[in-house]
């Protein structure tokens, strides 16, 4: 059930709140280089004269690196604190991304190295921001919002990102790109590691355990759906060059993608403007559930405008997903874990993206552009059934109640600065 929020209880309420907005645009200006990583390696190993084929591992070597990396940094945030962790990864990716911009590709093995230093050290700001967000909102549903404008910002820098990096490319060089790309980056996650509620977080005390997060039957679950989520979204990549090869025209790729976004910004930012009651693991299933459905019609692949139309719809339900799968995150991961457990929410999703590129491929290959979206209506299917499937353990969050939880549902934000535990429980 939901019920319109009020005009107090926007997005603008959210960034009004203190620290608010420099962690959002700090967050995402630190994320650049993890976001437009993969163009900007094409661009440069083009430009260096290197091939498809190239360019191709290169990226799958960041992508893999990238996908280890996270969920192990995410860790060390939850036991070391972000400035500690943060900012020296952060750092460490950039001088990664230098030595690919300094070298080039005559020497492979030192390029390899490069962007897997790069991708390996890929700082975890994604979960660090959203484990910050309880201390510096308060109110359970302020929470909520501003993992509903997480989401549709997300969609903004991945549609900025590139073009701010053709920008950077058109005006000097795909070297000189990734290196302000980089500066840039790092700057994002200085500005995050500064402020007062980074600087003063503090982990719940955890249980030692060398499974970390993923102790978490629930948490086990929901990155089993959304691992089939990230296969669904990366298959329609794919799929959107076929399709714009069939049509002959390669800028109706870019449309697509564009209508994609859009439909994502507009789902996103609706779903933010409600609050919701009742449990997020029921809520969860239906929007999965409206998510696959919206996939399937693509495969009817009808002319370039209504086809843009449908792309539109596909994207739709992406950002509520999302926010609302950061609401159960959060509720499964084990005490202590909550920047790690966000972490693999990423890696998964990101693991599975890659799959769904790497499938949808010998499909379109096989049986043409409509099998290419089959993928990803398949995808969303597999992840609504795993949802069901799992449905006794995701319902049972993983941890009872905490001190800093009793005084976030009381709305009392200033006792929230003072806890600094990061655990939302409902």
């Amino acid at each position: 059930m939901a019920t319109e929020a009020p005009a107090h209880g926007g997005y603008l309420d959210i960034l009004r709140a203190p620290h608010a907005a420099r962690l959002l645009a700090g967050t995402l200006v630190g994320r650049l280089p993890n976001g437009v990583g993969p163009i900007a390696i094409t661009l440069f190993v083009r430009d260096q004269g290197g091939s498809y084929t190239l360019a191709g591992g290169l990226i799958a070597a960041y992508g893999v690196a990238t996908a280890v990396g996270q969920p192990l940094l995410g860790r060390a945030v939850d036991l070391k604190g972000q400035p500690r962790v943060q900012l020296p990864a952060a750092v460490l990716s950039a001088l990664g991304m230098v030595l690919l911009a300094l070298t080039g590709i005559g020497h492979l093995g030192l390029a390899y190295a490069a962007v897997v230093v790069a991708g390996l050290f890929t700082p975890p700001l994604e979960g660090g921001l959203r484990a910050l967000w309880p201390s510096v909102l308060g109110r359970e549903d302020r929470v909520h919002r501003a993992y509903a404008m997480d989401a549709v910002a997300q969609e903004v820098m991945f549609t900025v990102g590139p073009l701010l990096l053709t920008l950077l490319v058109s005006l000097w060089s795909p070297a000189a790109a990734l290196l302000v790309i980089n500066l840039l980056g790092v700057l994002g996650a200085l500005a995050v590691v500064l402020s007062e509620p980074s600087r003063s977080w503090r982990s719940a005390p955890r249980e030692a355990h060398w499974l970390g997060a993923l102790r978490s039957p629930g948490l086990l679950a929901l990155l089993g759906s959304f691992f089939f989520v990230g296969l669904a979204l990366g298959s329609i990549t794919v799929a959107a060059i076929a399709y714009a090869d069939d049509r002959g025209d390669p800028s109706v790729y870019g449309w697509l993608m564009a209508a994609l976004g859009l439909g994502a910004l507009l789902g996103g930012v609706t779903y933010g403007a409600r609050q919701w009651s009742g449990a997020p693991e029921r809520r969860l299933r239906v929007l999965v559930l409206l998510l696959a459905v919206c996939y399937l019609p693509l495969v009817l692949t009808p002319g370039p405008v209504a086809m843009a139309g449908l792309a539109a719809l596909a994207g739709v339900f992406l950002a509520p997903v999302l926010a609302c799968a950061f609401i159960v995150v959060d509720r499964h991961a084990p005490r202590g874990t909550v920047t790690e457990a966000f972490s693999w929410l990423v890696t998964t999703f990101g693991v599975g993206s890659a799959l769904g590129s790497a499938v949808a491929g010998p499909a379109v290959e096989l049986a043409g552009t409509v099998a290419g979206f089959a993928v990803a209506g398949v995808g969303g299917l597999v992840a609504l059934l795993v949802l069901l499937a799992t449905g006794r353990v995701l319902d049972v969050p993983a941890a009872p109640k905490t001190p800093g939880a009793e005084a976030r549902h009381a709305g009392d934000a200033g006792a929230l600065t003072s806890v600094h535990t990061e655990k939302n429980t409902h």
